[in-house]
């Protein structure tokens, strides 16, 4: 069993930045991909990158390409989305994940053994 705890989350401005982070504890040795998806309120949950457990492969929305990059440090445990330049179309639920799965890291939600509750980004015009 693998927990995920999401932080970093807020209110900011357009063309601003966040930092959300993801710590990992328990089983983590089925965190081979992780991510990171988002819901906004009436719309469906959307992938927003992810990334494999080397580091060396990552995957965008086009949504965020160039304004949005994924890491992790593996020693820690901990997924991070550090997200700038900021729009309000970016306002949205957005959720952790993490499953053991070979490349390349699934786009599907359905794939994501593991989900964290959630962190809350508000960005007003």
């Amino acid at each position: 069993q693998v927990h995920l705890v999401e932080s970093g989350g807020g209110s900011v401005q357009t063309g601003g930045s966040l930092r959300l982070s993801c710590a990992a504890s328990g089983y983590t040795y089925s965190t081979a991909c992780m991510g990171w998806f988002r819901q906004a309120p009436g719309k469906e949950r959307e992938g927003v990158a992810n990334i494999y457990i080397l580091g060396d492969s990552t995957h965008y929305a086009d949504s965020v390409k160039g304004r949005f990059t994924i890491s992790r440090d593996n020693a820690k445990n901990t997924l991070y989305l550090q997200m700038n330049s900021l729009k309000p179309e970016d306002t949205a639920m957005y959720y952790c994940v993490a499953t053991l799965s070979a490349l390349p890291c699934p786009n599907n939600p359905a794939m994501y053994k593991y989900w964290g509750q959630g962190t809350q980004v508000t960005v007003s015009s």
